[in-house]
Protein backbone atom coordinates (compact mmCIF):
# COMPACT_ATOMS: atom_id res chain seq x y z
CA UNK A 1 0.00 0.00 0.00
CA UNK A 2 2.88 2.34 0.80
CA UNK A 3 4.32 1.84 -2.71
CA UNK A 4 0.92 2.55 -4.25
CA UNK A 5 0.57 5.72 -2.19
CA UNK A 6 3.98 6.97 -3.33
CA UNK A 7 3.12 6.27 -6.97
CA UNK A 8 -0.15 8.14 -6.64
CA UNK A 9 1.67 11.08 -5.07
CA UNK A 10 4.25 11.21 -7.85
CA UNK A 11 1.56 10.91 -10.52
CA UNK A 12 -0.28 13.86 -9.01
CA UNK A 13 2.96 15.85 -8.78
CA UNK A 14 3.86 15.61 -12.48
CA UNK A 15 1.00 17.82 -13.77
CA UNK A 16 1.70 20.33 -11.01
CA UNK A 17 5.33 20.52 -12.10
CA UNK A 18 4.28 21.01 -15.71
CA UNK A 19 1.95 23.83 -14.68
CA UNK A 20 4.74 25.82 -13.06
CA UNK A 21 5.36 28.99 -15.12
CA UNK A 22 8.55 28.81 -17.12
CA UNK A 23 11.12 31.42 -16.15
CA UNK A 24 13.17 33.05 -18.91
CA UNK A 25 16.73 34.41 -18.87
CA UNK A 26 17.75 36.15 -22.09
CA UNK A 27 21.46 36.94 -22.48
CA UNK A 28 22.49 39.18 -25.38
CA UNK A 29 26.15 39.85 -26.11
CA UNK A 30 27.29 42.94 -28.01
CA UNK A 31 29.50 42.53 -31.11
CA UNK A 32 30.35 38.89 -30.34
CA UNK A 33 31.30 37.06 -33.51
CA UNK A 34 30.05 33.69 -34.75
CA UNK A 35 33.47 32.11 -34.16
CA UNK A 36 34.15 33.68 -30.76
CA UNK A 37 33.12 30.72 -28.58
CA UNK A 38 34.92 27.45 -28.06
CA UNK A 39 31.79 25.51 -28.98
CA UNK A 40 31.75 27.36 -32.33
CA UNK A 41 35.38 26.65 -33.09
CA UNK A 42 37.56 29.24 -31.37
CA UNK A 43 40.83 27.84 -30.08
CA UNK A 44 42.13 31.12 -28.67
CA UNK A 45 39.25 32.36 -26.52
CA UNK A 46 38.20 30.39 -23.43
CA UNK A 47 34.44 30.03 -22.93
CA UNK A 48 33.86 26.99 -20.69
CA UNK A 49 30.56 28.24 -19.25
CA UNK A 50 28.99 29.04 -22.61
CA UNK A 51 30.31 25.75 -23.97
CA UNK A 52 28.61 24.01 -21.04
CA UNK A 53 25.38 25.90 -21.76
CA UNK A 54 25.51 24.65 -25.35
CA UNK A 55 26.14 21.13 -24.07
CA UNK A 56 22.99 21.41 -21.94
CA UNK A 57 20.76 22.64 -24.76
CA UNK A 58 20.68 23.42 -28.49
CA UNK A 59 23.37 25.22 -30.46
CA UNK A 60 22.24 26.92 -33.67
CA UNK A 61 24.70 27.03 -36.56
CA UNK A 62 22.75 29.36 -38.88
CA UNK A 63 21.20 31.92 -36.54
CA UNK A 64 21.00 35.49 -37.79
CA UNK A 65 20.70 38.99 -36.39
CA UNK A 66 18.12 41.09 -38.24
CA UNK A 67 20.75 43.78 -38.89
CA UNK A 68 24.57 44.01 -38.98
CA UNK A 69 24.55 46.69 -36.26
CA UNK A 70 23.16 46.77 -32.74
CA UNK A 71 20.06 48.92 -32.15
CA UNK A 72 18.01 47.50 -35.05
CA UNK A 73 18.63 43.91 -33.94
CA UNK A 74 17.78 44.75 -30.34
CA UNK A 75 14.54 46.34 -31.52
CA UNK A 76 13.74 43.25 -33.60
CA UNK A 77 14.04 41.06 -30.49
CA UNK A 78 11.91 43.37 -28.37
CA UNK A 79 9.15 43.84 -30.95
CA UNK A 80 9.30 40.73 -33.15
CA UNK A 81 9.50 42.79 -36.33
CA UNK A 82 12.09 43.50 -39.01
CA UNK A 83 13.86 46.83 -38.46
CA UNK A 84 12.78 47.95 -41.96
CA UNK A 85 9.13 47.60 -40.95
CA UNK A 86 9.67 49.74 -37.82
CA UNK A 87 11.99 52.24 -39.55
CA UNK A 88 14.70 51.44 -36.97
CA UNK A 89 17.40 50.50 -39.48
CA UNK A 90 20.61 52.00 -38.06
CA UNK A 91 22.33 52.08 -34.70
CA UNK A 92 20.66 54.90 -32.82
CA UNK A 93 22.92 57.89 -33.35
CA UNK A 94 24.35 56.95 -36.75
CA UNK A 95 24.25 59.58 -39.51
CA UNK A 96 27.10 58.87 -41.93
CA UNK A 97 26.83 59.87 -45.57
CA UNK A 98 28.90 59.50 -48.77
CA UNK A 99 27.68 58.95 -52.33
CA UNK A 100 24.21 58.45 -50.91
CA UNK A 101 22.33 60.20 -48.15
CA UNK A 102 21.33 57.52 -45.63
CA UNK A 103 17.68 56.52 -45.38
CA UNK A 104 15.54 58.22 -42.77
CA UNK A 105 15.11 56.18 -39.63
CA UNK A 106 13.53 56.37 -36.17
CA UNK A 107 16.09 56.52 -33.36
CA UNK A 108 13.91 54.89 -30.66
CA UNK A 109 11.82 51.79 -30.13
CA UNK A 110 8.27 53.14 -30.58
CA UNK A 111 6.15 53.00 -27.43
CA UNK A 112 3.28 51.76 -29.60
CA UNK A 113 5.03 48.40 -29.93
CA UNK A 114 4.02 45.80 -27.35
CA UNK A 115 7.44 44.60 -26.30
CA UNK A 116 8.42 41.11 -25.29
CA UNK A 117 8.80 42.40 -21.74
CA UNK A 118 5.29 43.85 -21.77
CA UNK A 119 3.88 40.53 -22.95
CA UNK A 120 5.53 38.72 -20.02
CA UNK A 121 4.59 41.44 -17.56
CA UNK A 122 0.94 41.19 -18.66
CA UNK A 123 1.12 37.48 -17.80
CA UNK A 124 2.22 38.20 -14.23
CA UNK A 125 5.99 37.88 -14.66
CA UNK A 126 8.43 40.09 -12.80
CA UNK A 127 10.67 41.60 -15.46
CA UNK A 128 14.17 43.08 -15.30
CA UNK A 129 16.64 44.59 -17.72
CA UNK A 130 20.36 44.79 -17.01
CA UNK A 131 23.10 46.42 -19.10
CA UNK A 132 23.02 47.91 -22.58
CA UNK A 133 19.68 49.19 -23.91
CA UNK A 134 20.48 51.67 -26.75
CA UNK A 135 16.86 51.85 -27.92
CA UNK A 136 16.13 55.53 -27.53
CA UNK A 137 16.38 58.64 -25.34
CA UNK A 138 14.86 59.09 -21.89
CA UNK A 139 11.18 58.20 -22.00
CA UNK A 140 11.99 55.16 -24.13
CA UNK A 141 14.18 53.31 -21.62
CA UNK A 142 13.49 49.82 -20.22
CA UNK A 143 11.20 51.07 -17.47
CA UNK A 144 9.03 52.62 -20.20
CA UNK A 145 8.94 49.40 -22.24
CA UNK A 146 7.70 46.78 -19.79
CA UNK A 147 10.57 46.20 -17.39
CA UNK A 148 9.93 46.46 -13.64
CA UNK A 149 13.66 46.81 -12.94
CA UNK A 150 16.27 48.67 -14.99
CA UNK A 151 19.94 48.53 -14.07
CA UNK A 152 22.21 50.36 -16.51
CA UNK A 153 19.91 50.63 -19.51
CA UNK A 154 19.84 54.06 -21.15
CA UNK A 155 20.51 55.72 -24.51
CA UNK A 156 24.25 54.92 -24.75
CA UNK A 157 25.46 52.10 -26.95
CA UNK A 158 28.72 51.50 -25.10
CA UNK A 159 30.28 52.38 -21.73
CA UNK A 160 30.95 56.08 -22.33
CA UNK A 161 33.39 56.27 -19.41
CA UNK A 162 34.85 52.81 -19.92
CA UNK A 163 34.36 49.44 -18.23
CA UNK A 164 35.93 50.43 -14.91
CA UNK A 165 34.00 52.52 -12.35
CA UNK A 166 33.05 55.32 -12.24
CA UNK A 167 30.78 54.64 -15.25
CA UNK A 168 28.75 57.89 -15.30
CA UNK A 169 25.58 55.98 -16.13
CA UNK A 170 22.31 57.60 -14.95
CA UNK A 171 20.70 54.19 -14.45
CA UNK A 172 23.59 52.61 -12.57
CA UNK A 173 24.96 53.89 -9.28
CA UNK A 174 28.76 53.89 -9.30
CA UNK A 175 30.65 51.20 -7.39
CA UNK A 176 34.09 51.49 -5.86
CA UNK A 177 36.60 52.89 -8.32
CA UNK A 178 38.03 50.17 -10.52
CA UNK A 179 35.03 47.81 -10.30
CA UNK A 180 34.48 46.07 -13.66
CA UNK A 181 31.13 46.92 -15.23
CA UNK A 182 30.15 43.35 -16.10
CA UNK A 183 30.84 42.19 -12.55
CA UNK A 184 28.46 44.84 -11.23
CA UNK A 185 25.75 44.02 -13.77
CA UNK A 186 26.02 40.35 -12.85
CA UNK A 187 25.81 41.19 -9.13
CA UNK A 188 22.54 42.96 -9.87
CA UNK A 189 21.27 40.07 -11.99
CA UNK A 190 21.95 37.65 -9.13
CA UNK A 191 20.14 39.96 -6.72
CA UNK A 192 17.11 40.10 -9.02
CA UNK A 193 17.02 36.30 -9.27
CA UNK A 194 17.18 36.03 -5.49
CA UNK A 195 14.38 38.56 -5.05
CA UNK A 196 12.23 36.83 -7.70
CA UNK A 197 12.57 33.23 -6.60
CA UNK A 198 8.96 32.97 -5.40
CA UNK A 199 7.30 33.90 -8.68
CA UNK A 200 7.80 33.75 -12.46
CA UNK A 201 10.46 36.07 -13.83
CA UNK A 202 11.88 37.25 -17.11
CA UNK A 203 15.46 38.54 -16.86
CA UNK A 204 17.07 40.20 -19.88
CA UNK A 205 20.80 40.95 -19.65
CA UNK A 206 22.07 43.12 -22.49
CA UNK A 207 25.82 42.83 -22.05
CA UNK A 208 28.00 45.78 -22.99
CA UNK A 209 30.71 43.20 -23.67
CA UNK A 210 32.45 42.82 -26.04
CA UNK A 211 31.86 46.29 -27.49
CA UNK A 212 34.64 48.86 -27.47
CA UNK A 213 36.41 50.36 -25.59
CA UNK A 214 38.72 47.37 -25.42
CA UNK A 215 39.30 47.04 -21.67
CA UNK A 216 39.66 44.06 -19.35
CA UNK A 217 41.29 43.05 -16.09
CA UNK A 218 45.05 43.01 -16.49
CA UNK A 219 45.60 39.57 -14.96
CA UNK A 220 43.28 38.04 -17.57
CA UNK A 221 44.85 40.04 -20.39
CA UNK A 222 48.29 38.78 -19.30
CA UNK A 223 47.15 35.18 -19.68
CA UNK A 224 46.20 35.73 -23.31
CA UNK A 225 49.31 37.73 -24.10
CA UNK A 226 51.31 34.73 -22.97
CA UNK A 227 49.14 32.45 -25.08
CA UNK A 228 49.74 34.65 -28.10
CA UNK A 229 53.51 34.47 -27.55
CA UNK A 230 53.34 30.68 -27.44
CA UNK A 231 51.48 30.66 -30.75
CA UNK A 232 53.75 33.16 -32.47
CA UNK A 233 54.51 32.05 -36.01
CA UNK A 234 52.02 29.19 -35.91
CA UNK A 235 49.20 31.00 -37.70
CA UNK A 236 48.83 32.45 -41.17
CA UNK A 237 48.62 36.11 -42.17
CA UNK A 238 46.99 38.41 -39.63
CA UNK A 239 45.43 40.83 -42.12
CA UNK A 240 43.37 40.66 -45.27
CA UNK A 241 41.30 43.24 -47.15
CA UNK A 242 37.55 43.87 -47.40
CA UNK A 243 37.03 46.57 -50.01
CA UNK A 244 38.92 49.58 -48.61
CA UNK A 245 39.24 48.16 -45.08
CA UNK A 246 41.78 45.79 -43.63
CA UNK A 247 40.17 42.81 -41.96
CA UNK A 248 41.59 40.66 -39.18
CA UNK A 249 42.14 37.01 -40.17
CA UNK A 250 43.44 35.61 -36.87
CA UNK A 251 42.02 35.48 -33.35
CA UNK A 252 44.91 36.60 -31.16
CA UNK A 253 43.89 39.94 -29.59
CA UNK A 254 44.67 39.50 -25.89
CA UNK A 255 42.44 42.27 -24.52
CA UNK A 256 39.46 41.13 -26.59
CA UNK A 257 40.05 37.55 -25.49
CA UNK A 258 39.97 38.67 -21.86
CA UNK A 259 36.68 40.49 -22.51
CA UNK A 260 35.23 37.30 -23.98
CA UNK A 261 36.32 35.47 -20.84
CA UNK A 262 34.67 38.11 -18.62
CA UNK A 263 31.46 37.59 -20.59
CA UNK A 264 31.69 33.84 -20.20
CA UNK A 265 32.34 34.11 -16.47
CA UNK A 266 29.23 36.24 -16.06
CA UNK A 267 27.09 33.66 -17.85
CA UNK A 268 28.54 30.99 -15.58
CA UNK A 269 27.61 33.01 -12.49
CA UNK A 270 24.01 33.42 -13.63
CA UNK A 271 23.66 29.71 -14.38
CA UNK A 272 25.16 28.86 -10.99
CA UNK A 273 22.75 31.23 -9.24
CA UNK A 274 19.78 29.56 -10.90
CA UNK A 275 21.05 26.19 -9.69
CA UNK A 276 21.60 27.47 -6.15
CA UNK A 277 18.03 28.81 -6.06
CA UNK A 278 16.60 25.54 -7.35
CA UNK A 279 15.35 27.28 -10.51
CA UNK A 280 17.59 25.71 -13.14
CA UNK A 281 15.12 22.97 -14.11
CA UNK A 282 12.33 25.49 -14.71
CA UNK A 283 14.24 28.29 -16.45
CA UNK A 284 14.93 28.59 -20.17
CA UNK A 285 18.19 30.35 -21.02
CA UNK A 286 18.77 32.05 -24.36
CA UNK A 287 22.14 33.38 -25.51
CA UNK A 288 22.86 35.35 -28.68
CA UNK A 289 24.83 38.30 -30.09
CA UNK A 290 23.34 41.41 -31.71
CA UNK A 291 25.61 41.51 -34.78
CA UNK A 292 28.83 40.03 -36.08
CA UNK A 293 32.29 40.42 -34.62
CA UNK A 294 34.23 43.65 -35.10
CA UNK A 295 36.88 42.75 -37.67
CA UNK A 296 37.22 45.73 -40.04
CA UNK A 297 37.42 48.76 -37.74
CA UNK A 298 37.87 50.18 -34.24
CA UNK A 299 40.84 48.06 -33.27
CA UNK A 300 39.86 45.11 -35.48
CA UNK A 301 39.83 42.90 -32.36
CA UNK A 302 38.46 39.60 -33.73
CA UNK A 303 38.27 37.42 -36.81
CA UNK A 304 35.06 35.85 -38.11
CA UNK A 305 36.73 33.41 -40.50
CA UNK A 306 35.55 31.30 -42.23
CA UNK A 307 32.79 33.91 -42.57
CA UNK A 308 33.38 37.05 -44.59
CA UNK A 309 33.74 40.57 -43.12
CA UNK A 310 32.03 41.44 -39.82
CA UNK A 311 29.98 44.02 -37.98
CA UNK A 312 28.44 46.63 -40.29
CA UNK A 313 28.38 44.36 -43.37
CA UNK A 314 25.56 42.16 -44.71
CA UNK A 315 28.07 39.42 -45.47
CA UNK A 316 27.75 36.42 -43.15
CA UNK A 317 30.41 37.73 -40.78
CA UNK A 318 28.18 40.70 -40.00
CA UNK A 319 24.88 38.91 -39.42
CA UNK A 320 25.44 35.23 -38.52
CA UNK A 321 25.56 34.82 -34.74
CA UNK A 322 26.37 32.33 -32.01
CA UNK A 323 23.03 31.28 -30.51
CA UNK A 324 22.21 28.80 -27.76
CA UNK A 325 18.88 27.88 -26.18
CA UNK A 326 18.72 25.61 -23.12
CA UNK A 327 15.16 24.54 -22.29
CA UNK A 328 15.30 21.91 -19.53
CA UNK A 329 13.16 18.88 -20.14
CA UNK A 330 12.24 19.90 -23.68
CA UNK A 331 15.47 20.44 -25.62
CA UNK A 332 17.86 17.53 -26.00
CA UNK A 333 21.19 18.26 -24.34
CA UNK A 334 24.06 18.73 -26.77
CA UNK A 335 21.79 19.04 -29.81
CA UNK A 336 22.57 21.15 -32.87
CA UNK A 337 20.21 22.92 -35.27
CA UNK A 338 21.28 23.81 -38.82
CA UNK A 339 17.98 25.45 -39.83
CA UNK A 340 18.26 29.20 -40.57
CA UNK A 341 16.54 31.32 -37.90
CA UNK A 342 16.57 35.05 -37.17
CA UNK A 343 16.24 37.40 -34.19
CA UNK A 344 12.58 38.24 -34.96
CA UNK A 345 11.80 34.61 -34.09
CA UNK A 346 12.44 35.05 -30.37
CA UNK A 347 9.15 36.82 -29.66
CA UNK A 348 6.76 34.03 -30.78
CA UNK A 349 9.16 31.36 -29.55
CA UNK A 350 9.43 32.58 -25.97
CA UNK A 351 5.69 33.16 -25.69
CA UNK A 352 4.96 29.62 -26.86
CA UNK A 353 7.64 28.16 -24.59
CA UNK A 354 6.03 29.90 -21.61
CA UNK A 355 2.51 28.88 -22.65
CA UNK A 356 1.46 32.49 -23.20
CA UNK A 357 -0.97 33.58 -25.92
CA UNK A 358 0.56 34.74 -29.21
CA UNK A 359 0.71 38.40 -30.16
CA UNK A 360 0.06 38.19 -33.91
CA UNK A 361 0.08 41.98 -34.33
CA UNK A 362 3.65 42.00 -32.99
CA UNK A 363 5.59 39.03 -34.25
CA UNK A 364 4.59 39.48 -37.88
CA UNK A 365 8.14 38.78 -39.08
CA UNK A 366 9.06 35.87 -36.83
CA UNK A 367 8.06 32.24 -36.43
CA UNK A 368 8.20 30.01 -33.39
CA UNK A 369 11.27 27.81 -33.05
CA UNK A 370 9.59 25.50 -30.52
CA UNK A 371 9.34 22.62 -33.02
CA UNK A 372 13.09 22.88 -33.63
CA UNK A 373 13.79 22.93 -29.92
CA UNK A 374 11.71 19.79 -29.52
CA UNK A 375 13.67 17.91 -32.16
CA UNK A 376 12.03 18.65 -35.51
CA UNK A 377 14.55 19.18 -38.29
CA UNK A 378 12.68 21.63 -40.49
CA UNK A 379 10.56 24.78 -40.46
CA UNK A 380 8.11 25.90 -43.09
CA UNK A 381 10.03 27.40 -46.00
CA UNK A 382 10.49 31.15 -45.84
CA UNK A 383 12.82 33.85 -47.03
CA UNK A 384 15.02 35.86 -44.65
CA UNK A 385 15.67 39.57 -45.31
CA UNK A 386 18.08 42.33 -44.34
CA UNK A 387 17.91 46.04 -45.10
CA UNK A 388 20.78 48.32 -44.09
CA UNK A 389 20.42 51.60 -46.05
CA UNK A 390 23.30 53.28 -44.20
CA UNK A 391 27.07 53.65 -44.09
CA UNK A 392 28.49 51.83 -41.09
CA UNK A 393 31.55 52.81 -39.09
CA UNK A 394 33.09 49.51 -40.17
CA UNK A 395 33.22 50.14 -43.94
CA UNK A 396 29.96 48.63 -45.10
CA UNK A 397 27.81 50.60 -47.56
CA UNK A 398 24.01 50.83 -48.03
CA UNK A 399 22.80 47.38 -48.98
CA UNK A 400 20.17 44.71 -48.60
CA UNK A 401 20.14 40.95 -48.71
CA UNK A 402 17.77 38.01 -49.01
CA UNK A 403 18.34 34.34 -48.23
CA UNK A 404 16.19 31.82 -50.11
CA UNK A 405 17.12 28.25 -49.29
CA UNK A 406 20.91 28.08 -49.51
CA UNK A 407 21.15 31.01 -51.93
CA UNK A 408 21.84 34.51 -50.66
CA UNK A 409 21.71 37.65 -52.76
CA UNK A 410 23.22 41.00 -51.77
CA UNK A 411 22.18 44.24 -53.49
CA UNK A 412 24.41 47.31 -53.17
CA UNK A 413 22.30 50.45 -53.24
CA UNK A 414 25.04 52.81 -54.46
CA UNK A 415 25.51 50.99 -57.76
CA UNK A 416 22.70 48.46 -58.06
CA UNK A 417 25.29 45.67 -58.29
CA UNK A 418 24.28 42.27 -56.96
CA UNK A 419 26.20 39.31 -55.58
CA UNK A 420 24.82 35.77 -55.36
CA UNK A 421 26.26 33.04 -53.13
CA UNK A 422 25.52 29.40 -52.40
CA UNK A 423 25.98 29.23 -48.64
CA UNK A 424 25.81 25.42 -48.58
CA UNK A 425 29.14 25.18 -50.41
CA UNK A 426 30.51 28.70 -49.90
CA UNK A 427 29.71 30.09 -46.46
CA UNK A 428 32.71 32.41 -46.83
CA UNK A 429 30.99 34.10 -49.80
CA UNK A 430 34.04 33.92 -52.00
CA UNK A 431 32.42 32.98 -55.34
CA UNK A 432 29.87 35.40 -56.78
CA UNK A 433 27.43 33.38 -58.91
CA UNK A 434 25.41 36.33 -60.24
CA UNK A 435 26.90 36.14 -63.74
CA UNK A 436 26.77 32.35 -63.83
CA UNK A 437 23.17 32.17 -62.61
CA UNK A 438 21.50 35.36 -63.91
CA UNK A 439 17.94 34.01 -63.71
CA UNK A 440 18.34 33.04 -60.06
CA UNK A 441 19.89 36.42 -59.31
CA UNK A 442 16.95 38.23 -60.95
CA UNK A 443 14.47 36.09 -59.04
CA UNK A 444 16.05 36.80 -55.66
CA UNK A 445 16.49 40.49 -56.40
CA UNK A 446 12.82 40.67 -57.30
CA UNK A 447 11.89 39.02 -54.00
CA UNK A 448 14.05 41.49 -52.08
CA UNK A 449 12.55 44.50 -53.85
CA UNK A 450 8.97 43.27 -53.38
CA UNK A 451 9.65 42.69 -49.68
CA UNK A 452 10.98 46.23 -49.29
CA UNK A 453 7.76 47.56 -50.79
CA UNK A 454 5.61 45.35 -48.53
CA UNK A 455 7.23 46.56 -45.32
CA UNK A 456 7.56 50.19 -46.44
CA UNK A 457 11.35 50.20 -46.25
CA UNK A 458 13.01 53.62 -46.43
CA UNK A 459 15.72 53.93 -49.09
CA UNK A 460 18.83 56.12 -49.31
CA UNK A 461 18.88 58.97 -51.83
CA UNK A 462 21.58 60.61 -53.99
CA UNK A 463 23.83 63.03 -52.15
CA UNK A 464 24.10 66.25 -54.22
CA UNK A 465 27.09 67.37 -52.17
CA UNK A 466 29.16 64.24 -52.76
CA UNK A 467 32.50 64.73 -54.54
CA UNK A 468 34.32 61.68 -55.90
CA UNK A 469 37.88 61.48 -54.59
Amino acid sequence: MRVVAVLLFLTALIPAQRERPLNVVFLLADDLGWMDLGCYGSSFYETPHLDALAASGMRFTQAYAACPVCSPTRASIMAGKYPARMKTTDYFGGRRKARLLPARYIDRLPLEETTLAEAFKDAGYRTAFMGKWHLGPEGFWPEDQGFDVNVGGWRAGHPNAGYFAPWKNPRLEDSKKGTYLTDRITDEAERFLEDSKDGPFMLYVGYYLVHTPLQARQEVVAKYRERKKQRSGASGPVWGKERERKVRLVQDHAVYAAMVEHLDTSVGRIVSKLKALGKADNTAIVFMSDNGGLSTSEGHPTSNLPLRAGKGWVYEGGIREPMIIAWPGRTRAGSTCDIPVISTDFYPTLLEMAGLPPRPRQHVDGVSMVSLLEGEERLAERDLYWHYPHYGNQGGAPSGAVRVGDHKLIEWYETGDVELYDLASDRGEGTNLAQRMPERARELRGRLQRWRRRVGAEMPSPNPGFKQR
